[in-house]
């Protein structure tokens, strides 16, 4: 890991690249006119750190209609076009259940709750121009329990799903394992 990149100071996420000895840097949102200069300085900022992958991991921002949540901050066209085939997205949910536009944080787990599915997950997938819409790499399905919540869900979800399959999927693209054809990911042998 290279760098850590935060839109916000005093995420867990800097904290624990600090104690990794890891360098972490905010890059505020707020700190730019518009998503293209913020766009424009995300890409200079992960050129300067040769970044080979991104990973996207908790950030809940939905740029406009077009583009994705990122972790990283408010991911534009620039980030996207310079980076294709290399940015990792985690959803809290089976893909293509309960995503895109106003599915994020606790609304996927309230949505999954309300619908009554009896099984929810999370998908690791690679990020393109649709939200939640990039190839699938890799799922975990999880059980929904009588009496769940949104928090009691959201937290089984990512201790049973997300802290699994998200290293797992990393480990497979470091280790030259995906190939993408079309919608498709294959993992190799």
């Amino acid at each position: 890991i290279s760098v850590v990149v935060a839109s916000k100071p005093g995420v867990y996420a800097l904290e624990r690249a600090k104690n990794a000895g890891i360098e972490g840097i905010v890059l505020a949102r707020s700190d730019y006119e518009n998503v293209d200069a913020y766009s424009e300085a995300l890409e200079n900022l992960l050129k300067e750190k040769h970044t080979d992958l991104i990973v996207l991991a908790g950030f809940m921002t939905i740029t406009n209609e077009k583009f994705t949540k990122a972790f990283l901050g408010i991911v534009g066209e620039k980030v996207l076009a310079a980076y294709p085939g290399r940015i990792l997205n985690i959803h809290p949910a089976l893909i293509p259940s309960f995503c895109g536009k106003g599915y994020y944080g606790l609304h996927v787990h309230e949505a999954a709750l309300a619908r009554g599915v009896k099984v929810s997950g999370a998908t690791v997938h690679f990020v393109n121009e649709v939200c939640d819409g990039g190839p699938i790499i890799l799922q975990k399905a999880v059980p929904v329990e009588q009496g769940d919540t949104p928090e009691t869900l959201q937290r089984r979800i990512m201790e049973q799903a997300e802290w699994k399959i998200l290293p797992q999927a990393v480990s497979l693209f470091c280790a030259g394992k995906l190939s993408v054809n079309g919608s498709i990911v294959t993992i190799k042998e």
